[in-house]
């Protein structure tokens, strides 16, 4: 290699870091860490920081699913209902059988959300309906079946075994469990789309579906999996919301379906379908989790939390309505050039 070939490699890889749109978020991050720190020192203490990756190991295992789905030009506005269905079936059963160990819990929490995805999947695909009407419609069937379930009651920490409720404050090497498997999650997502056929045959599909249906990917398949995985994950998410929170009732989970969203366009997915990254929606869902945790840190009012979340989506969608037009016109200029 040149030496002027290895003066330009650094320089490429340079320019690539900054023109990811993971690196937007990394920055604003810091930002508001930093400020929030100098504003408060207790927020990078030991505990805080513990409590924020807590809380946002939930959010980003949800937003792992929520990501491909909307990568293929979809969504799925159901997965707060699944958290809620999945999270007091499983505290209830739980409840009921004290002794089953904990990784019965996470395959029935993941059994639930997943039958709660592939139905969503199936109403898309083969009922011809879109996939916001189709989830706002299942959001309300399930978190209906939780309120018909629960009747009022609520499933109490004192009523769940101790190894269930201690599984939110163990870890392995140093690391939380909640962590952990938010980890394996953003980044067994992160892999799928990135490393093999089926990422790329969804990002086709929220590129154009009908050039992917006529270049023979299977999207039905493809769509039915994404639905699939997304209430798995949501069903996973309940597992681990139970465990951490160990009260559970029938609300569990009411407006996680907004944030999910949220973490997902805030981090880079555009909602046109066909681009995105699954680590741009995680560190999405970490952004949304330290803005809450330093707007109470700061004692300012719920509200504006509210209203910053907002503005970041429409900051995001603006980004990729700017992206595409840009893209679009080079485009346009190599082929008039051409």
């Amino acid at each position: 290699m040149t030496p002027l070939a290895l003066r330009q490699k650094p320089q490429k890889t340079f320019q690539s870091i900054l023109k990811t749109r993971e690196l937007g978020i990394v920055l604003a991050l810091a930002a508001l860490v930093l400020y929030t720190t100098i504003s408060n020192p207790r927020f990078l203490s030991t505990q805080s920081i513990r409590d924020n990756l807590l809380n946002t190991a939930i959010l980003a295992v949800m937003a792992t699913g929520q990501a491909i789905v909307v990568i293929t030009r979809n969504i799925d506005l159901s997965v707060g209902s699944v958290l809620g269905l999945s999270a007091f079936a499983v505290a209830t059963l739980m409840s009921d059988h004290r002794g089953l160990p904990m990784i019965v819990a996470i395959l029935v929490g993941l059994a639930v959300g997943a039958a709660c995805g592939l139905l969503n999947g199936i109403l898309v695909r083969y009922g011809k309906v879109p996939a916001l009407v189709v989830t706002l419609g299942t959001l309300y069937m399930y978190r209906g079946i939780v309120y018909q379930w629960a009747g009022g009651s609520q499933v109490n920490a004192d009523e769940l075994p101790p190894h269930f409720l201690s599984f939110a404050n163990d870890n392995f090497l140093g690391i939380p469990w909640l962590v952990l498997i938010a980890l394996i999650v953003v980044g067994g997502g992160s892999l799928l789309m990135r490393n093999y056929k089926v990422g790329r045959e969804l990002y086709a599909m929220g590129s154009s579906p009908q050039a992917a249906e006529l270049a023979g990917i299977k999207v039905a398949r493809n769509l039915l999996g994404a639905f699939l995985l997304s209430g798995a994950l949501a069903g996973l998410a309940g597992v681990l919301f139970a465990a951490r929170f160990g009260t559970v009732d029938a609300s569990a989970g009411t407006g996680y379906e907004l944030n999910v969203v949220a973490a997902v366009v805030v981090g880079g997915v555009a909602v046109f379908g066909g681009s995105g990254t699954v680590w741009g929606a995680g560190l999405g869902a970490l952004l949304l989790t330290v803005i809450s945790s330093a707007l109470a840190v700061l004692d300012i009012n719920q509200f504006w939390q509210q209203a910053i979340v907002g503005a970041l989506i429409i900051l995001a969608i603006c980004a990729d309505r700017l992206v595409a037009v840009r893209i679009a016109r080079s485009l346009r200029k190599r082929d008039a050039r051409g």
